[in-house]
């Protein structure tokens, strides 16, 4: 295969907006679709080289594989050796034991199912996952097992045939994308499914170029190189983390590289510039580079908990370049020379290193994470998300796609309950503080909890855990009048439903996309959504009213937007003090949104605000740890300490 200079320097476009995206630069939003080019430029390589192959008849899957294996397996194994040290030394049991489970799913090209198991790729979880980047290396590893063989199974039909197919293949997974973004988008992020027809189009690009010439007209391949480059540049810059992905929005920059891999030829503007010695430089490291940036970047915020300058930030990406190059000229050059290290050796190297990982990380999982690492002081907050999820008591508290109502009574068993609490996770959270006080009062109360659910009628959650959320309230609606409830208190993640503008994580960065996940249903575009979501949480309260309960609305406790025993552990650890949140940052945003949804209830007197914030927050900061006490067990979550003092300022109503 002719060497293509421009190529490399395409792997450079892609490479550089991945790094500075994920180092946190707000001005490169959608620099995330620097993945998409790889895939792009990996499906017309790869297919170029094994069509050639095959027209003359000289292909073989091993020689195929080894050609993978030298060109892959060497830097990974080498930036997963690196970062075990660091996660030793850097991450908490809970978040070793995940780093266990991705050294298993990396070496068992699996690293996407997991990833995707696990979340989504844009939260603030993500960021601080050493190995989140691998999952792109999962699709094409899985492609490389699969296209090979769909060609040597196919090749006799004729290319007719196998474009007719590979094109079937084309709009299935893009049409399966198209369909399930919205649904599941973790699942289509990461999935080859929903990612295959990205290859595909490097695929098409690789059978036009091998029985076809590049286009003669000057004019229209110097327009089109024009175009793709800034479609891809386009893509960088306006998409961001709203943007469902991958879907026709991705057919932007997929499309743009198609049209530089067959329109940027010499003479072209754009084939000058991605000729550019220093840039054909990065993209000769790019794939080194992609592998270093991620842990580079993910152990910085494990060790300084979030509070990365922009110039350590800059640093940071720069340190992965020049580790990009390092691993290139020392790892990646010797690897792929057939004189230094046979085919033996490399298979013995690829079968072992792999073996010696998995078997590693699951004993990092078995022994969760290695706790005793840690001196006997930190010890009590490295449990203490776990012991705040089993208090939310899962039997009574309902997800996924449950509506139907558990009939879970706490507090004085024997006495009828004249009191429910409604909410969600965060009423959960409260629960099991609210019913040994309820037993001393010989009263008891009714639970009605439901994970990402506003107190609405109309609001409906997007995701596959938030649906139902109309169905359940209507139906605890029900239940109160059925029982003869006459008093409600009602704790909710309210404004989180409501926050156009998100809310800070750990980085100083908005998480805004929760807005996306809840929609009225109505014709009105998402963003212009926010009145009638706040008018479905008044009728909800108003229906409430209309049966005569009272009702007693906790105030949204702040989001601190970090997790607080994660910081109260590296504030001992490494001796600093807890970092607060400027009181400010809560009042402009949830107390914004909170005074003005509780407007129209201030002249009802069987409607009362619960006030919590004195909790919290002094004069000018809002805290995570006050008087020696937690007040999360989580980003969000009330601790049990809090939970307690939320209970008795409720009780002082009742």
């Amino acid at each position: 295969m002719k060497y293509r200079a421009e190529i490399d320097g395409l792997r450079a476009l892609a490479v550089l907006p991945v790094i500075l995206f994920h180092a946190g630069f707000e001005w490169i939003s959608g620099g995330f679709v620097g993945v998409d080019v790889f895939f792009v430029i990996s499906g017309y390589l790869i297919t170029t080289i094994i069509i050639s192959e095959m027209a003359e008849g000289k292909f073989s899957i091993v020689n195929f594989y080894e050609r993978r294996a030298r060109r892959i397996l060497p830097a990974l194994f080498f930036v997963m050796l690196a970062c075990l040290p660091f996660a030793w030394l850097w991450l908490n049991p809970h978040d070793l034991s995940d780093f266990g489970i991705s050294l298993f799913a990396v070496s068992t090209f699996s690293s996407n199912i997991l990833f995707f198991m696990e979340g989504g790729y844009f939260g603030t979880a993500a960021e601080l996952k050493p190995l989140l980047h691998t999952w792109s290396l999962a699709i094409e590893e899985q492609y490389y097992i699969l296209f090979p063989i769909f060609l040597m199974l196919t090749w006799r039909l004729g290319i007719k045939w196998i474009l007719i197919l590979l094109s079937i293949a084309f709009f299935a997974s893009l049409g399966y994308a198209q369909l399930r973004v919205y649904d599941y988008p973790s699942a289509t992020f990461f999935l080859l499914p929903t990612r295959g027809w990205e290859l595909l189009v490097g695929v098409f690009a690789a059978f036009y170029l091998k029985f076809n010439t590049h286009l003669k007209s000057h004019f229209v391949n110097q327009s089109l190189s024009l175009l793709g480059f800034g479609m891809i540049v386009y893509s960088i810059t306006v998409f961001d983390k709203t943007t469902p992905f991958p879907s026709l929005y991705a057919l932007v920059p997929t499309i743009g590289t198609a049209l530089l891999i067959l329109c940027a030829v010499p003479k072209t503007f754009i084939h000058k510039l991605l000729s550019i010695k220093f840039i054909v430089g990065i993209g000769l490291i790019s794939y080194s580079a992609y592998l270093w940036h991620q842990p580079l970047l993910a152990f910085a915020r494990h060790r300084f908990f979030g509070e990365i300058s922009e110039s350590i930030l800059i640093a940071l990406c720069l340190t992965s370049l020049v580790m990009a190059w390092f691993s290139w000229r020392y790892i990646e050059r010797p690897f792929r020379n057939r004189e230094q290290i046979d085919r033996r050796s490399i298979f013995i190297f690829s079968g072992c290193l792999p073996i010696i990982f998995i078997i590693l990380g699951l004993s990092i999982d078995h022994k969760s994470g290695f706790s005793g690492r840690y001196p006997e002081k930190v010890q009590p907050y490295l449990t203490m998300d776990f012991e705040g999820l089993n208090a939310l008591n899962f039997e009574c508290h309902l997800a996924y796609d449950e509506y139907i109502l558990k009939n879970c009574v706490f507090g004085a068993q024997s006495i009828s309950p004249d009191f429910a609490l409604i909410g969600d996770s965060h009423a959960g959270s409260i629960h099991h503080q609210m019913a040994p006080v309820f037993s001393e009062l010989n009263k008891s109360f009714l639970l009605y909890a439901k994970n990402g659910c506003p107190p609405s009628l109309g609001i409906e959650g997007t995701i596959h855990h938030q649906r139902n959320c109309p169905l359940f309230n209507m139906n605890v609606i029900d239940d109160l009048s059925e029982k003869k409830i006459t008093t409600v208190v009602l704790f909710s993640r309210l404004t989180f439903y409501l926050e156009k503008d998100g809310f800070l994580n750990s980085y100083g960065v908005r998480e805004d996309k929760n807005f996306q996940h809840f929609v009225v249903g109505s014709s009105a575009p998402i963003e212009d959504q926010f009145n009638e979501k706040i008018e479905s949480m008044r009728a909800f309260i108003k229906e409430l009213r209309r049966q005569d309960i009272r009702v007693l609305l906790v105030e949204p406790i702040p989001e601190m937007g970090w997790h607080i025993p994660n910081q109260k552990i590296h504030s001992l650890k490494f001796n600093k003090p807890m970092r607060p949140l400027p009181k400010s940052d809560f009042e402009e945003g949830t107390q914004k949104i909170f005074t003005r949804f509780v407007e129209p209830f201030v002249v009802d007197d069987g409607f009362e605000v619960v006030s919590t914030s004195d909790i919290f927050c002094s004069e000018d900061s809002c805290f995570g740890e006050r008087e020696g006490d937690l007040l999360y067990f989580d980003d969000d979550h009330p601790s049990i300490s809090a939970s307690q003092k939320i209970v008795e300022r409720i009780i002082k109503f009742l």
